[in-house]
């Protein structure tokens, strides 16, 4: 004796549940006209169509929508690892909420989760000769690079790299650069 055939059997699965949840519209779209959705409700001819062993459907791949999905699936991925690099870096609940819009609960949540200790106040200041090291090392970047001094994304990148480069907490940079360019000294 055959198999059921599995497509139809979740298919038919789908469309009851989209029935039980009065998504007419999509179980239309799927390709049902009134008189299979009018037999549907007799669950008899439900379990028949379901149980059969001959194929009454076939998928049809959205080749466009699947690559977005997983491009998407990509970027959520290279966010993360950019977040958390943020994070260890000394990233404040603030930056991440601007850039990312994680809320302080999220921040937390992910500080746990990479094992980040809580922080206790605020960060120190910077002494006059970091700042005076951080103001060469960006000023120089900002010119190499060609930075936009009010390309938020592209400063929170050089902060994160002299973070990195300084040993020094990114809050601490991010603030700096943020009143340089405040009083457009870039």
């Amino acid at each position: 004796m055959s198999e059921p055939n599995l497509l139809n059997h979740a298919l038919i699965a789908q469309v009851l549940h989209d029935l039980h949840n009065g998504q007419i519209r999509r179980i239309r779209a799927m390709g049902f006209d009134e008189a299979v959705l009018e037999a549907l409700k007799h669950p008899a001819i439900a379990s028949m169509l379901a149980n059969s062993t001959v194929s009454w459907c076939s998928v049809t791949i959205n080749h466009d929508a699947m690559r977005c999905l997983l491009q998407r699936v990509s970027e959520i991925d290279h966010e993360t690892d950019e977040i958390d690099r943020l994070l260890r870096l000394g990233a404040t609940t603030e930056i991440l909420g601007e850039f990312y819009g994680l809320t302080n609960q999220e921040v937390a949540l992910r500080r746990t989760v990479i094992g980040l200790p809580k922080r206790k106040g605020r960060h120190r200041m910077l002494s006059d000769e970091e700042s005076t090291e951080l103001w060469r090392r960006c000023r120089a970047t900002v010119r190499q690079e060609q930075i936009d001094p009010q390309d938020k994304r592209a400063i929170l990148r050089m902060a994160a790299d002299m973070a990195e480069q300084m040993a020094l907490p990114l809050a601490v940079i991010w603030n700096a650069l943020r009143s340089w360019i405040k009083a457009k000294q870039f």
